[in-house]
């Protein structure tokens, strides 16, 4: 659902605000974002994390624990997380914003969806433009 042009102005003012009060901790909350998995990277972590379920339940069946603990389930749960992991927090793909706002990638300066600007890219130019109209 998108926001009103209230709501919206209201996260503008706020937005600005944050980096009149603080602009090193704005800019790095905006290039610390975590980006979109891969198609790789989400079959990579689903194959991961199909193969610990399968060593969790066979863990379970087979009769092999030391101290109590089934090993070989733990280790499928371990390997379960860690997929799990890898595919939510995959590494942003774009470059951090460049002072002109735009995002530098493996493509240069274009936006790699085809020819879109991101949220973050729209929200920095509409603050530039502000800015540049409070200047004069």
């Amino acid at each position: 659902m998108p926001l009103s042009e209230h709501e919206q102005r209201m996260l503008d003012e706020i937005e600005s605000a944050l980096y009149a009060e603080d602009p090193k901790f704005a800019s790095s909350v905006t290039k610390q974002r975590v980006g979109r998995p891969t198609a790789r990277r989400r079959l990579i972590a689903s194959l991961g994390f199909l193969i610990g379920l399968a060593m969790l339940v066979g863990g379970l069946m087979i009769d092999f624990d030391i101290g109590g603990l089934k090993i070989l389930s733990f280790i499928g749960f371990l390997v379960m997380f860690g997929a799990a992991a890898f595919g939510l927090l995959a590494p942003k793909h774009h470059g951090a914003p460049d002072a002109g706002g735009r995002s530098e990638g493996r493509g240069g300066s274009k936006p790699h969806n085809g020819g879109r600007s991101s949220f973050s890219e729209r929200m920095e130019s509409r603050f530039q433009r502000r800015f540049d109209q409070d200047d004069h």
